[in-house]
Order: C-alpha cells, then structure tokens, then sequence
C-alpha cells in the first residue's frame, strides 16, 4: 500500500471523471490565440471598420455603387479576419476549419450581403419623397 500524502499527485476523483494532477484540457487542442493576436485581429478590425467608413462619410468615391462594392470588400475581409483571429478557424481539420463549414460560411455570407444590398436597394426605390409628404397632409 503507498503512502500518498501530496493531494497533487493522488488520483481522487472529483465526481466528473478527472482527477488531480491530470490536465483539464476538456480534449480540446485547438489553440485559444494569445493576447498578441486578439490585439492584432482588434486593430485589423478596426482599421477594416475606419476605412470604409471614412471613404463613405468624406465623399471618396463619387460613383455609389464604386463606394458599395469597396465597402463590401472590406465587409468579406473583416469577415475572414474575425473567423481567423477570433473564432481561431484554421485550415488544420481538428481546428474545426472543414470544406463544409467553409461552403457554409460562404453561402451564408453571400446571402447576408446579397440581401442586404437588395433590401436596401427597394427600399432606396419605393420611398415615397419627402416633398410629396407635404401635399398629403
């Protein structure tokens, strides 16, 4: 019989299957990111957000549908830096990054911007102008 008096090393189980001394990993492999790389997908993100805006607020772009397509440019890159930088996608399977959940992604993302655009684009179309407002009341 051996004499374990270090609760470190015992094997005593907690009741959900583990016990001291054994990583509590979870099975999970996948890194976590570190503080550098939060920072650097964060000052992506916001560069990624500035751009755009700026280019739209101050009038760069004197063909709207120029300033539409750069917008969502930068919309599917800051899309891809925050499946990188902040939901740790990576091409290895066992990081969860699968053909499957690409093609998902992608067709979710077409759809949102596509929608998006023609939603705005009816709306834009069938407003009523504010001059005829007027003439109603």
């Amino acid at each position: 019989m051996s004499d374990n008096t270090n609760p470190h090393t015992s094997s005593v189980a907690h009741g959900d299957g583990s016990a001291h001394g054994e990583d509590h990993a979870h099975g999970d492999t996948a890194s976590h990111g570190t503080r550098g790389s939060y920072i650097k997908g964060f000052l992506l993100s916001v560069f990624l957000t500035a751009v755009p805006f700026w280019a739209v607020m101050t009038g760069a772009f004197k063909d709207p549908s120029t300033a539409v397509l750069v917008v969502m440019l930068f919309a599917v890159i800051q899309i891809v830096v925050h499946m990188i930088y902040f939901l740790h996608m990576t091409t290895k399977s066992e990081g969860g990054w699968t053909m499957m959940a690409l093609i998902f992604t992608i067709i979710l993302v077409v759809i949102t911007l596509a929608g998006s655009i023609w939603v705005m684009f009816h709306l834009n179309s069938n407003m009523m102008p504010m001059a005829n407002m007027a003439d109603m009341g």
